[in-house]
């Protein structure tokens, strides 16, 4: 057995999920990124999740694909024999990185949320935040989803990905089938709860029966609808226990639909403010679990493990921000880590306005096959005037690039205008002496030597890289 991690015991510890043997329980997350419909977005996905891959990561969920057209009306889906190729582009990338890592391909079949017109719901209840009436389904309707949910996991498999995410939270049609305000059948897949949970607990067994026993079978279960007519807890167990007993190797935890009004990610939210109820569903399941949101560090990553808050931390958006987390830590340089702010200015809000995602603090997130800061042939003295996120961080890229920088700032601090949205307390509590601000505003934590000197003490420490 290898020596315990000296920092992150448990963090960097393996873990058997019964079908697999995770090196480390630190997950990357599912993040739709727009990359899946992009030209030439698979070859992008390859670099983008390859990154993440060679620098330490355990698993990785791709961002979700939905199993039709109606499942989706975006283009992107896994459906038909020849679309298994394009996968076969990432799952080998990943694999090559280290092939150790498992990816797991996300189902995602978004129900009354899709954009299009043929989208379907058990019931035809338009969502707060959808833009279409959803098409009640059919008996034969039924049928055909779940045929094409066993379809896509089946070629998901075929593709080379190691397993599936089976999403039944969030809004999305599985989630929709289980609450009363959604779903109004008065046939088996309406009623009573255990009518409601029929097509989840059947997308389960279908899935299964079409990938076979040894391939890795998550679903995300929403622990927390927090929107009126959500889930009670015991019917959140309920479920859980019920797909558990169809083959789901991981459960991961979900918290509260897209359209109820409670914010879970933004910078607001305490960090790890929802793990908790993870680790009371923990207690009932009996197998690993995922939990997430706001786990934007290691140490606060380990802290979860520490309390049984989960079996595997899911970071989506820190390993947007920082493709070299997981291997940061692994290495004591925390300090280094661009840590993610949950700004969703450039990732969430993105994607709601079907832009490509990319990360306020690490331009280069989906930009990876176009966007790198290779090393200069034709040196240049630059002055930078300005010590704000932006003049530091266009410093310390081109003294890493090889030019040789001076960089000015005129008054007594640097941070610039993170200054001032440190001292606004609406703004998540981010302070000065936050130990968590993402690398290049880290100097702002305390009072610098006079210009000049601090001037050359940078500079030295940008030359050597």
């Amino acid at each position: 057995m290898p020596a315990a991690h000296p920092r992150y015991p448990l963090l960097f510890s393996p873990l058997d999920i019964g079908v697999a043997k995770l090196k480390n329980r630190a997950l990357m997350g599912s993040m739709h990124t727009g990359l899946e419909e992009a030209e030439n977005g698979f070859a992008k996905q390859a670099a983008f999740f390859a990154e993440r891959a060679k620098n330490g990561v355990g698993m990785i969920i791709t961002g979700g694909i939905p199993p039709n057209f109606e499942g989706g009306g975006r283009g992107s889906k896994l459906s038909e024999p020849h679309e298994v190729a394009e996968h076969r582009l990432v799952t080998e990338a990943v694999h090559a990185a280290d092939p150790d890592v498992k990816i797991c391909l996300q189902i995602l079949h978004t129900g009354p949320l899709a954009r299009t017109s043929e989208c379907v719901a058990p019931s035809a209840v338009k969502s707060r935040i959808g833009a279409y009436m959803p098409n009640a389904l059919t008996a034969e309707g039924i049928e055909k989803q779940l045929r094409d949910f066993a379809n896509c996991a089946a070629l998901a498999k075929e593709a080379g990905y190691d397993g599936v995410e089976i999403i039944g939270s969030a809004g999305y049609l599985i989630s929709t089938f289980l609450v009363e305000k959604t779903n109004l059948r008065t046939d088996e897949w309406g009623g009573p709860f255990e009518n409601r949970m029929r097509f989840a607990v059947e997308v389960v067994r279908r899935v299964r029966k079409a990938v076979g026993p040894d391939f890795i079978l998550i679903f995300r279960i929403s622990a927390m609808d927090m929107l009126q007519g959500g889930l009670a807890w015991e019917e959140v167990v309920q479920l859980g226990k019920a797909i558990v007993a169809e083959g789901v190797n991981v459960v991961s935890t979900h918290f509260c639909w897209h359209e109820a009004l409670v914010p879970t990610i933004a910078t607001m939210v305490p960090r790890a403010a929802f793990t908790q109820v993870t680790g009371r569903l923990r207690k009932e399941l009996g197998v690993p679990m995922i939990t997430s949101n706001r786990i934007n560090m290691p140490h606060v990553a380990e802290e979860v493990l520490a309390r049984g808050d989960g079996d595997i931390v899911s970071m989506a958006r820190p390993m947007l921000a920082d493709a070299e987390l997981v291997k940061k830590a692994f290495e004591g340089r925390e300090d280094e880590i661009n840590t993610c702010i949950a700004c969703n200015q450039a990732c969430l809000d993105h994607t709601f306005n079907g832009k490509l995602v990319s990360c306020l603090v690490n331009p280069r997130a989906c930009h990876e096959t176009e966007l790198n800061y290779l090393p200069t042939n034709l040196p240049k003295k630059i002055a930078v005037v300005g010590a704000g996120p932006a003049g530091l961080a266009f410093s310390i890229t081109a003294a890493e690039r090889g030019h040789k920088v001076t960089l000015f700032e005129a008054n007594s601090d640097i941070g610039g205008q993170f200054n001032l949205r440190a001292q606004n307390s609406r703004q998540g509590g981010i302070r000065r002496d936050d130990p968590l601000l993402p690398p290049h505003d880290r100097a702002a934590r305390r009072r610098p030597a006079p210009r000049h000197a601090r001037r050359r003490r940078r500079l030295v420490r940008l030359r050597r890289g």
